[in-house]
């Protein structure tokens, strides 16, 4: 009986092909998130590591690193991808940054 392949399966396939493709390494860790965090962080990490360019790692890189409670690590990937996002004219993604950097030092209070 043929089954179908899930998405990871594919995903990993493709990761064998070439593993230098950031979007490859991006949509592993995606699926990996919830069932496997610690697993989904080293491909973040890599991503951090070979692909410092790859905006969208940071939001979720330092969301990831928050679950895992390792604040002071999460603060330091969110002010990179500050930096990143702004040489790069992303200037969504820098808002969304500083929003979780606020959030994470406690600085998204409302005014009442």
């Amino acid at each position: 009986m043929d089954t179908m392949p899930t998405r990871l399966d594919q995903l990993l396939g493709f990761y064998a092909d070439d593993p230098n493709d950031p979007f490859t390494i991006y949509a592993i860790a995606t699926e990996y998130r919830v069932t496997e965090p610690h697993r989904a962080m080293t491909y973040y990490q890599t991503l951090l590591d070979d692909h410092p360019d790859y905006v969208g790692t940071y939001y979720h890189a330092g969301k990831l690193l928050e679950h895992l409670q390792k604040p002071e690590q999460a603060e330091k990937v969110y002010r990179r991808g500050l930096q990143v996002s702004r040489q790069a004219g992303q200037m969504h993604a820098a808002s969304e940054l500083q929003q979780a950097l606020n959030q994470l030092l406690g600085l998204d209070y409302e005014d009442e």
